[in-house]
């Protein structure tokens, strides 16, 4: 599994970063989505899936 953002579409909801925050981070300067661990494993990988459900703006692709 690969997670992959794209920070233009993010409008910074958060919804990533308390979805799973090993994973995902807010920009400190805009609040866009930054990818801290683009390959998750174990229960990581439910959550970023989660995550990229729960994005407004569909800024985060899960990539099997």
């Amino acid at each position: 599994m690969k997670v992959e953002v794209d920070p233009d579409r993010c409008v910074g909801s958060g919804m990533c970063a308390l979805t799973d925050p090993a994973v995902f981070d807010q920009d400190e300067v805009d609040g866009t989505v930054v990818l801290l661990e683009p390959s998750p494993t174990g229960g990581h990988e439910k959550a970023a899936r989660e995550a990229a459900h729960l994005c407004p703006a569909g800024a985060i692709r899960v990539v099997e």
